[in-house]
């Protein structure tokens, strides 16, 4: 009997501890996500159509504050230069909200962001690292590849869905 109770005791602990360390990732993917300025939930869907001299790519931007204050800019047509061989950069004709941003992000080919210092635009088409004041809009949801290269391109931003 005693044998049982004390196999029965490592199995509820070894429970538990599966429970607690579940629990801990998904606050530490949470955290994650909240540090690069994805919220946990989004309220709503934007999308976007972005127009590359005659191929077009969509986006699905995330929901917050900058984002929102970068639609009411569409439609947008915008001429992108390269910049350090892993991102397309353009001014935009204002500066956007940062209210509730976090401090940056750690953008990853395909993202949307805008970079606060320099009140400009950038899609990233290659990897990059953590960069303060870089705050998350949102993902270009294929083709990313076609803005490669160190040709500036001219493109057209428009919103062409918003769900709630």
């Amino acid at each position: 009997m005693m044998r049982g109770s004390f196999s029965a005791l490592v199995l509820a602990l070894a429970l538990a501890g599966a429970i607690v360390s579940a629990r801990a990732d998904a606050t530490e993917a949470a955290a994650q996500g909240s540090a690069q300025g994805i919220p946990d939930q989004q309220v709503s869907t934007m999308k976007i159509r972005i127009d590359l001299e005659g191929t077009a790519m969509t986006a699905t931007l995330v929901d917050n504050e900058t984002s929102r204050d970068f639609v009411s800019l569409l439609p947008l047509t915008l001429t992108l230069t390269d910049y350090a061989g892993n991102e397309k950069i353009s001014d935009l004709p204002k500066r956007l909200s940062t209210e509730g941003a976090p401090a940056g992000s750690d953008p990853s080919v395909g993202d949307i962001a805008y970079y606060a210092p320099w009140g400009n635009l950038a899609i990233f088409y290659r990897d990059f690292g953590y960069s303060r004041g870089l705050i998350q809009l949102g993902k270009i949801d294929s083709g990313v590849e076609v803005l490669s290269g160190s040709n500036p391109v001219t493109v057209t931003i428009e919103l062409i869905e918003e769900q709630q």
